[in-house]
This record gives C-alpha cells, structure tokens and sequence, in this order.
C-alpha cells in the first residue's frame, strides 16, 4: 500500500513537472509573440503616417492639376446671373469642411501610430471634459448657423419666380424614358395647356391640348436655343418617372416629378462663342476633341453647353443630353423664325384636329376661289394686250 502511494506520488509530480515545463514554454512563446506584436503595431503605425502623407499630398497635387476641369475654376466660371452666388456657396463651404477634411485625417492616422499598443502602456480612462466638450460643439454650431443662413438666402435668391411685369421666355422640358421633350411657345408668347390624358406616342408626345388655341404656335424643337442676357423660366415636367433637369455650366438643377410641375428661373450671361474663347485660353483645351484622330477640331472648338438628366432613371439614363445653344438676340430671333408650329407640322387637318371642319372650309373656300379666279373672263385691258 505504501509503495502504491509512493508510486502515485513520483507519477503526480511528474506530471506536475510536465505541465509546469510547457507553461514555461508557453509563457516564452508568449513573450515572443507579444515582441513580434509590438514591432508589426511599430511598423504599421509608420505605415499609417507614411499614407496619410501621401494621400494628402496627392490630394493637394491632384486639385491643382485638375483645376481648369472642375465647374467653378478656371474657364469654366457660371453662365448664368445666379451662378456666382452658388459658386461662393460652395467655395465658403469647401472651405470650412476642407480645414475639417484635413484636420480630421491628421488626427484619424497619428493617433494610430502615436497610441498603437505597447508593453507597459495603459489607457487613460476619461468620462468627460467640459471644456472639450462645449468646444466641439459651439464651434460646429456656429459654422453651421452661417452655412445654413447663408444657403436660405442664395436660396430665396436663385429661387425666386418671375414678377408678374417681368420681361422673360418661357419654355418647357418634358423628362420621359429616355428624352426629353422640348416645347417653345409661338407669335403669342404663351405656352398652352396640355393634359397627360391627350398623349399620343408619334403625334402628341406631351400631351398638348389643342382646343386651348395658345397652344396652335407652340413648336417643338431638338435643341434649347436661347438669346444671351435675357431672363428665361424653365417649366419643367415629366411623363413617366422622376428625372432632372440639369445645365451645369449655368449651375441649373431642378427635378422633373410626373404630376407636379416644377421651374427654374435664369438668365443666361456667356454666348456659346464667349465660352468657347474663354476655353481656348487654357492649354488643356488645346488638344485634339477625338483623341485618335488629331485633325478633329480642338476641344475648345467643340464645347457645347449641355441639358443633362441628373437622375436615375433607366438603362438609358446616359443618352438624355440635348445640345443647349446661347447666342445674341438677333441669331435667336432668326432661328425661332425657321421654327413650324408642331400643329401645322402633324396636326392641322387630321382626326386630332378639333378645327378640322373649318379647316376644310377654309381649303374649300381658297380652292374655290382659286377656280373662279382662273375661270374669270379677261379684262378689257388683258384683251387689248393680248392682241
């Protein structure tokens, strides 16, 4: 029994040796692991700084390079009368989230590398700071106050409607998948109703009611052509979905809503012509428009201001663009005067014609007339001539 014991005692303690050996053995790799940890916490805190620096240098590179592409910079200043308040808008605000922007990033990668884990290090617990506190909310709050009041008033600025005394041109802009609809009024100046229930695809797009007879000189053209310096209200619907009614260069963004009609109100500053000479006084514009064919005229030579939508709204979303023209008053009046009424083009005289009886009778009336014109004996002074 007495050996048993001793026997069982010797087994224990071996054991007991064993297992304290590979807690030895672990606690070493342990402390191995942990060395390796803290050089690969040094390495990627270097890294961190390494990339922060690199990001913001080519965020600053970059910007300067690109400049004299982005809306607001370089040659590519508004268009329009508005266009100015929006640009300072922006540029006010890009500055306060720029500081932000660079703060913030600073801050995100040294505090990686500057507080990365290490033996012997504890984190410092803090509740809250007052002090800290009220600074980092007054300070927000008060930027935000000035951004805000600043944006009511470009807002009541940019959106204010016609008067009722103003001089203006009203057109009209109908979003459907995937174009968009383009109405003028005529001799009137007047727009007519139109009435979504009177669509009919290939003769009435839009739907324009043709018993309202402003609606008679109302033309439909491919391309927005309007005289420079002349106020100019957009009239902006949609037939299906939800579009938008976008001219960049003239800093012009309005939703079109099928069912609720919106507006923008702008007046047009720069020609086409006046832009295109103002883009050929930077270098990046001397170049080729088609990059594989360098007889292509320059790019300068080929801008067009644009009417884009700026919403999702199908597959072929990317083909809504319409060529936007800017010229002087004289060249305006010239091409509205090229212009057919769309009622004269397709409607006059068909089964959609609510005049179309008196149509007839007018054709009647000038056939008739024409005969017995023909049909008339000659004059004395024709028969004298005659002989």
């Amino acid at each position: 029994m007495t050996v048993l014991l001793v026997l069982l005692c010797v087994a224990l303690i071996t054991i007991i040796v064993v297992q304290v050996g590979k807690v030895t053995e672990l606690a070493s790799k342990i402390r191995g692991e942990e060395e390796m940890q803290e050089a690969a916490n040094r390495r990627h805190g270097f890294y961190l700084m390494a990339f922060m620096i690199l990001f913001l240098v080519a965020t600053v590179v970059s910007t300067l390079y690109y400049k004299n592409y982005f809306l607001g910079y370089g040659p590519h200043k508004s268009a329009s009368a508005h266009g100015g308040t929006l640009d300072y808008l922006f540029d006010v605000t890009l500055f306060f989230t720029g500081i932000v922007f660079v703060i913030t990033q600073i801050l995100l990668f040294y505090y990686g590398y500057r507080y990365k884990a290490q033996r012997g290090t504890k984190a410092s617990f803090i509740s809250h700071d007052n002090k800290l506190e009220i600074v980092w909310t007054v300070i927000p709050a008060v930027v935000m106050a000035f951004l805000v009041i600043s944006g009511l008033d470009a807002w009541n600025e940019v959106m204010a409607d016609v008067g009722e005394d103003e001089e203006y041109i009203e057109i009209e802009a109908t979003g459907y998948q995937f174009a968009w609809g383009l109405r003028y009024p005529g001799a009137d100046g007047e727009l007519g109703r139109k009435d979504f229930r009177l669509i009919k695809p290939g003769s009435n797009d839009l739907g324009i009611d043709w018993n309202d007879e402003r609606s008679l000189d109302d033309f439909l053209p491919n391309e927005i052509v309007l005289p420079v310096n002349k106020k100019v209200r957009v009239r902006i619907t949609a037939r299906d979905v939800l579009h938008n009614f976008y001219l960049p260069h003239f800093r012009l963004k309005m939703d079109a809503v099928p069912g609720i009609p919106t507006y923008f109100v702008f007046t047009p500053t720069k020609t086409t012509e006046e832009y295109r000479q103002e883009l050929s006084q930077y270098e990046e514009y001397q170049v080729p428009a088609d990059p594989t064919d360098p007889e292509s005229p320059m790019l300068w030579e080929d801008f067009n201001y644009e009417l884009a939508c700026a919403e999702l709204c199908g597959r072929g979303h990317w083909s809504m663009q319409k060529i936007v023209r800017i010229v002087s008053e004289e060249e305006y009046e010239a091409w509205k005067a090229t212009q057919t009424p769309h009622y004269e083009q397709l409607i006059k005289g068909t089964d959609d014609d609510p005049y179309k009886e008196d149509t007839v009778e007018e054709t009647t009336e000038e056939v008739e007339e024409s005969t017995s014109e023909a049909e008339a004996p000659a004059s004395e002074e024709e028969t004298e001539e005659a002989h």
